[in-house]
């Protein structure tokens, strides 16, 4: 049995930009657990109302081992709280909880985007216990079970507000971190930088959008045979961390060098861009560069942001790193080629093919299989709701905070034969 939420104390540390994990606390304390937030700068701070239950994290970065330690022991932390399991200051004070035995809860973007986030205990991505769960198992898990599975989303989901809390967030860090002269970003770029890139995406959104209508009427009326190649951000931590590319330069070029070698001189290759890149990388310069290097420039398109299943709908295959989108193509029943380490990484449905055969010949994937893994996905990982709509807040704590609070991993409910309530049909419009 789990301690009752009176005895639970949950630490909290960063999160999705926004007011999440503030509503999150404030629920938990509602449940009657104790909850505890670090900030690490001056977003953080304004992004949690509680000031009394607030413990600034002024240290410099090299003493957090030692802090982190403390704080679990002296406040009596039975529960970990944070986004993202790769950063570094939280893939430290995991080790420390660990080493105690605490329950560790990660949240993450959805694995089935948008009307989903992801919410597992120990690790993400990577580092999921999916990595390691076969269909096989997941058949077992679901024996007794029955679930009318939801469409696949049209769109990545709630972009604008994404970008307006990234935007907000960068700010505090602008003109009010003062009190946080330790801290240090997780990213490469300048706390300024960053805004000034959220900043230029604001402004920028009415020309990417005639630039993307433009190159999508291109991709519609040209009546070709094209592979769609799903990009993800280069300081993702799933690129990152859990692919074999050390830049999105290195990925472009294995990917054209491949289409050249190996698809039919009829086909076409399109690039879409992730719906929140801002420039930090080139990535149109570079595909043109590299096309034009490899003979293929005629027959190359990038496509910035926006809605993916009309590019989807008339694909003949997919390939990515490891990009969630991916899900959709495989909901589609499309080939899929994928490099990473991701929690779809899986033989029925993820192709093995070396990647010019694959531009010649692409493998579908098991569409049984795959729609197995997708109940089993719904059944554990993926809550309904969002980080960054009110409205998708509202529908995402109406859950989780039980989940939370169950005894059980959600993987090991299902095992057990009593998963937890969902609302999946219901979803955020």
């Amino acid at each position: 049995m789990a301690p009752r939420p009176s005895n639970r104390v949950f630490l909290v540390l960063q999160g999705p930009h926004g007011p999440f994990f503030d509503h999150l606390g404030r629920m938990l304390t509602d449940a009657g657990a104790t909850v505890w937030r670090v900030g690490f700068n001056r977003g953080d701070e304004v992004f949690w109302s509680d000031r009394a239950q607030f413990i600034p994290q002024t240290d410099p970065i090299d003493a957090w081992p030692e802090r982190v330690a403390a704080l679990l022991d002296e406040k009596k932390v039975t529960d970990l709280v944070l986004y993202g399991d790769t950063r570094p200051i939280h893939a430290t004070a995991i080790e420390a909880a660990r080493a105690r035995g605490l329950t560790v809860h990660v949240f993450e973007e959805g694995y089935l985007r948008p009307y989903w986030v992801t919410y597992e205990r120990g690790g993400a991505n990577g580092n999921s216990r999916i990595v390691d769960t076969t269909v096989e198992d997941m058949r077992r898990a679901l024996r007794d079970l029955d679930l009318d599975l939801p469409d696949a989303p049209a769109r990545w989901g709630d972009m604008r507000q994404h970008v307006f809390y990234g935007a907000l967030y960068h700010w505090f860090l602008m003109v009010g971190n003062r009190r946080y002269t330790a801290f240090r970003p997780h990213r490469t770029l300048t706390v300024r930088e960053e805004f000034r890139l959220y900043l230029l995406r604001l402004a920028l959104m009415p020309f990417h959008w005639m630039d993307r209508r433009r190159a999508s009427r291109r991709i519609k009326t040209g009546g070709f045979p094209y592979h769609l190649a799903l990009l993800q951000l280069e300081h993702d931590a799933s690129f990152r961390d859990h692919g074999p590319f050390s830049s999105m330069t290195e990925f472009l070029e294995v990917l054209i060098e491949g289409f050249s070698a190996g698809a039919p001189t009829h086909h076409h290759l399109v690039f879409k861009a992730h719906p929140l890149e801002d420039g930090r990388v080139p990535i149109r310069a570079e595909i043109r560069r590299l096309a034009a290097r490899h003979g293929v420039g005629r027959r190359v398109h990038f496509v910035r942001g926006g809605k993916l299943a009309p590019l989807l709908n008339d694909a003949r295959s997919a390939v990515t790193v490891n990009s969630t989108a991916a899900q959709q193509a495989l909901w589609r029943g499309l080939p899929l080629k994928a490099f990473g380490q991701a929690v779809y990484l899986k033989p029925e449905f993820v192709s093995t093919q070396p990647l010019a055969e694959f531009f010649s010949n692409p493998q579908r994937p098991d569409s049984r299989a795959y729609r197995d893994y997708r109940h089993y996905l719904l059944e554990t990982s993926q809550v309904t709701g969002s980080f960054y709509s009110a409205r998708g807040r509202r529908q995402l704590l109406r859950q989780v905070v039980d989940i939370m609070l169950s005894p059980d991993d959600p993987y090991d409910a299902l095992d057990a034969g009593r998963p937890a309530p969902r609302q999946h049909l219901n979803l955020v419009k």
